[in-house]
């Protein structure tokens, strides 16, 4: 924590008056990137086609995923768990995601027997199996397949993760 301070311009002591455990200042951190990935999918919702903003979502959270080790886990059991520090920003991720599907539903180019828990539960199964080591090579595939069954065949041609500059 004093190198975390000391790197911040700060003092130890008010680093650890608003964060008095290391968790505490990992899940702030998870906290602000949760809550910048909402505010991608409600840019989104309004700026892209249904079937777009679905994929451009699934592929921010994929980038997301990648850029924190063992973060699935965490938001896998805050989501369910109100007393979490992560509980509201996990719950909003969810209510983002169910609104790009049910968007995407509306108009044809998402599968109708899925819901957003299903929807989140995928999102997570890819998050997990791209941060072990022995998958992180097939992220761009498995991407391509969980999208591929979201969505309805033709709707929309489904670039590569890669490409997209998240996943190195």
């Amino acid at each position: 924590m004093r190198d975390i301070a000391r790197r911040a311009g700060f003092g130890l002591a008010t680093l650890l008056r608003h964060f008095p455990t290391r968790e505490a200042l990992f899940e702030a951190l998870l906290c602000t990137n949760l809550d910048a990935l909402t505010q991608k999918a409600d840019e989104l919702e309004t700026a892209n086609s249904p079937d777009e903003a679905l994929v451009s979502w699934f592929r921010e959270w994929v980038g997301f995923a990648q850029s924190y080790r063992g973060v699935v886990v965490l938001i896998a059991a805050a989501h369910t768990n109100p007393d979490s520090a992560l509980y509201a920003s996990c719950a909003a991720i969810h209510s983002a995601s169910a609104r790009l599907l049910l968007r995407a539903q509306a108009k044809g180019t998402a599968r109708a027997d899925i819901n957003g828990d299903d929807l989140f539960a995928l999102m997570a199964a890819l998050g997990w199996a791209v941060d072990q080591p022995s998958f992180a090579p097939l992220a761009d595939h498995l991407f391509h397949i969980i999208a591929s069954a979201i969505l309805t065949s033709g709707s929309l041609e489904i670039t590569s993760v890669t490409d997209s500059g998240l996943i190195p």
